[in-house]
Protein backbone atom coordinates (compact mmCIF):
# COMPACT_ATOMS: atom_id res chain seq x y z
CA UNK A 1 0.00 0.00 0.00
CA UNK A 2 1.32 3.11 -0.69
CA UNK A 3 1.39 6.26 1.68
CA UNK A 4 -1.76 8.48 1.10
CA UNK A 5 0.63 11.91 2.19
CA UNK A 6 3.01 12.05 -0.23
CA UNK A 7 2.11 8.85 -2.52
CA UNK A 8 5.70 7.52 -3.00
CA UNK A 9 6.85 5.37 -0.26
CA UNK A 10 5.02 2.35 0.85
CA UNK A 11 3.05 3.02 4.05
CA UNK A 12 4.00 1.43 7.33
CA UNK A 13 1.69 3.37 9.41
CA UNK A 14 -2.04 2.80 9.67
CA UNK A 15 -4.23 4.99 11.83
CA UNK A 16 -7.65 4.73 12.90
CA UNK A 17 -8.99 8.01 14.31
CA UNK A 18 -12.99 8.12 15.68
CA UNK A 19 -13.90 11.05 16.16
CA UNK A 20 -17.62 12.17 17.13
CA UNK A 21 -18.23 8.38 16.06
CA UNK A 22 -16.88 9.11 12.48
CA UNK A 23 -14.57 6.36 11.63
CA UNK A 24 -11.16 7.78 9.22
CA UNK A 25 -8.52 5.55 8.37
CA UNK A 26 -4.76 6.68 7.20
CA UNK A 27 -2.05 4.65 5.50
CA UNK A 28 1.26 6.82 5.57
CA UNK A 29 4.76 5.96 5.23
CA UNK A 30 6.91 6.94 8.47
CA UNK A 31 8.59 10.02 7.33
CA UNK A 32 5.17 11.20 6.70
CA UNK A 33 3.53 10.38 10.36
CA UNK A 34 6.41 12.46 11.67
CA UNK A 35 5.74 15.46 9.86
CA UNK A 36 2.30 15.18 10.53
CA UNK A 37 2.97 13.96 14.67
CA UNK A 38 1.02 10.87 14.66
CA UNK A 39 3.99 9.28 15.85
CA UNK A 40 3.19 9.72 19.36
CA UNK A 41 2.99 6.00 20.10
CA UNK A 42 6.22 5.06 18.83
CA UNK A 43 9.21 5.19 21.26
CA UNK A 44 11.78 8.20 20.72
CA UNK A 45 9.56 10.37 18.82
CA UNK A 46 7.99 12.22 21.80
CA UNK A 47 7.97 10.18 24.38
CA UNK A 48 4.01 10.44 24.59
CA UNK A 49 2.87 7.42 27.26
CA UNK A 50 -0.45 6.17 28.08
CA UNK A 51 -0.10 8.17 31.25
CA UNK A 52 0.43 11.49 29.52
CA UNK A 53 -2.69 10.45 27.60
CA UNK A 54 -4.68 9.88 31.34
CA UNK A 55 -2.92 13.06 32.64
CA UNK A 56 -4.03 15.26 29.41
CA UNK A 57 -7.59 14.03 29.67
CA UNK A 58 -7.78 14.74 33.08
CA UNK A 59 -6.52 18.41 31.95
CA UNK A 60 -9.16 18.82 29.20
CA UNK A 61 -11.83 18.33 31.58
CA UNK A 62 -13.87 21.40 32.65
CA UNK A 63 -14.43 20.14 36.41
CA UNK A 64 -10.81 19.38 36.55
CA UNK A 65 -9.87 22.39 35.63
CA UNK A 66 -11.12 23.69 38.95
CA UNK A 67 -9.31 21.04 40.52
CA UNK A 68 -5.71 22.17 38.77
CA UNK A 69 -6.07 25.82 40.82
CA UNK A 70 -4.88 25.26 44.49
CA UNK A 71 -8.15 24.32 47.01
CA UNK A 72 -9.09 26.94 49.12
CA UNK A 73 -8.52 26.55 53.07
CA UNK A 74 -12.02 25.40 53.52
CA UNK A 75 -12.00 22.59 51.17
CA UNK A 76 -10.60 19.30 52.17
CA UNK A 77 -7.85 17.94 50.16
CA UNK A 78 -8.31 14.33 48.94
CA UNK A 79 -5.35 11.91 49.77
CA UNK A 80 -4.85 7.95 49.41
CA UNK A 81 -4.53 6.65 53.38
CA UNK A 82 -1.67 4.44 52.09
CA UNK A 83 0.70 5.88 50.04
CA UNK A 84 -0.56 10.08 51.01
CA UNK A 85 -0.81 10.57 47.47
CA UNK A 86 -3.01 13.28 46.89
CA UNK A 87 -5.76 13.77 44.13
CA UNK A 88 -3.88 16.84 42.96
CA UNK A 89 -0.74 14.63 42.68
CA UNK A 90 -2.58 12.08 40.48
CA UNK A 91 -4.32 14.67 38.07
CA UNK A 92 -0.26 15.78 37.53
CA UNK A 93 0.96 12.35 37.14
CA UNK A 94 -2.07 10.87 35.07
CA UNK A 95 -1.31 7.59 37.49
CA UNK A 96 -1.94 5.84 40.73
CA UNK A 97 0.41 5.31 43.37
CA UNK A 98 -1.18 1.96 45.20
CA UNK A 99 -3.98 -0.10 44.68
CA UNK A 100 -5.71 1.77 47.67
CA UNK A 101 -5.85 4.87 45.58
CA UNK A 102 -8.69 3.60 43.27
CA UNK A 103 -10.84 3.34 46.34
CA UNK A 104 -9.71 6.72 47.41
CA UNK A 105 -10.07 8.96 44.91
CA UNK A 106 -13.12 6.51 43.65
CA UNK A 107 -15.60 9.66 43.84
CA UNK A 108 -14.03 11.88 41.47
CA UNK A 109 -12.91 9.37 39.14
CA UNK A 110 -16.47 8.95 37.71
CA UNK A 111 -16.16 12.17 34.80
CA UNK A 112 -13.13 10.22 33.81
CA UNK A 113 -14.43 7.38 33.55
CA UNK A 114 -18.04 8.79 31.56
CA UNK A 115 -15.50 10.57 29.24
CA UNK A 116 -13.08 8.14 28.60
CA UNK A 117 -16.01 5.51 28.08
CA UNK A 118 -18.63 7.31 26.22
CA UNK A 119 -20.78 8.25 29.06
CA UNK A 120 -20.60 4.94 31.08
CA UNK A 121 -19.00 3.97 34.23
CA UNK A 122 -19.46 0.57 33.72
CA UNK A 123 -17.42 -1.93 31.94
CA UNK A 124 -18.59 -3.53 28.89
CA UNK A 125 -15.82 -5.40 27.35
CA UNK A 126 -15.64 -8.66 25.76
CA UNK A 127 -15.97 -12.10 27.31
CA UNK A 128 -14.52 -15.30 26.15
CA UNK A 129 -16.84 -17.86 24.53
CA UNK A 130 -16.03 -20.77 26.10
CA UNK A 131 -17.56 -18.85 29.65
CA UNK A 132 -19.74 -16.20 28.12
CA UNK A 133 -23.12 -17.87 27.62
CA UNK A 134 -23.26 -18.44 31.36
CA UNK A 135 -22.11 -14.80 32.10
CA UNK A 136 -24.54 -13.87 29.75
CA UNK A 137 -27.05 -16.08 31.19
CA UNK A 138 -26.47 -14.53 34.95
CA UNK A 139 -26.81 -10.78 33.50
CA UNK A 140 -30.31 -11.41 32.44
CA UNK A 141 -30.91 -13.28 35.70
CA UNK A 142 -30.09 -10.40 37.27
CA UNK A 143 -32.20 -8.00 35.35
CA UNK A 144 -35.27 -10.33 35.13
CA UNK A 145 -35.01 -10.08 39.38
CA UNK A 146 -34.58 -6.52 39.46
CA UNK A 147 -37.67 -6.30 37.35
CA UNK A 148 -39.29 -8.87 39.29
CA UNK A 149 -39.31 -6.35 42.44
CA UNK A 150 -40.16 -3.50 40.54
CA UNK A 151 -43.35 -5.77 39.33
CA UNK A 152 -43.56 -6.70 43.60
CA UNK A 153 -43.76 -3.18 44.97
CA UNK A 154 -45.95 -2.19 42.22
CA UNK A 155 -48.18 -4.89 42.74
CA UNK A 156 -48.51 -6.25 39.46
CA UNK A 157 -48.43 -9.98 40.45
CA UNK A 158 -49.28 -11.58 36.97
CA UNK A 159 -46.51 -9.96 35.26
CA UNK A 160 -44.11 -10.69 38.38
CA UNK A 161 -45.20 -14.44 37.79
CA UNK A 162 -44.28 -14.36 34.25
CA UNK A 163 -40.84 -13.03 35.03
CA UNK A 164 -40.42 -15.77 37.89
CA UNK A 165 -41.07 -18.44 35.24
CA UNK A 166 -38.53 -16.76 33.07
CA UNK A 167 -36.06 -16.67 35.67
CA UNK A 168 -36.96 -20.45 36.97
CA UNK A 169 -36.07 -21.47 32.90
CA UNK A 170 -32.59 -19.21 32.84
CA UNK A 171 -31.57 -20.64 35.86
CA UNK A 172 -32.23 -24.27 35.05
CA UNK A 173 -31.07 -23.57 31.36
CA UNK A 174 -27.85 -22.38 33.59
CA UNK A 175 -27.57 -25.62 35.34
CA UNK A 176 -27.61 -27.68 32.55
CA UNK A 177 -25.03 -25.57 30.32
CA UNK A 178 -22.72 -26.45 33.55
CA UNK A 179 -23.65 -29.85 33.91
CA UNK A 180 -22.37 -30.49 30.24
CA UNK A 181 -18.64 -28.68 30.84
Amino acid sequence: MICQECKERPATMHFTKVVNGEKTTIQLCEKCAQEKGELFMIDGAGGFSFNDLLAGLLNFDPSFQQAKSQPSPSEEIVHCEECKMTFQQFINIGRFGCANCYNAFKNHMVPILRRLHSGNIKHGGKVPKRIGGSIHIKQQVQLLKEELRSLIVQEEFEKAAEIRDQIRSLENTMLDEEGKQ
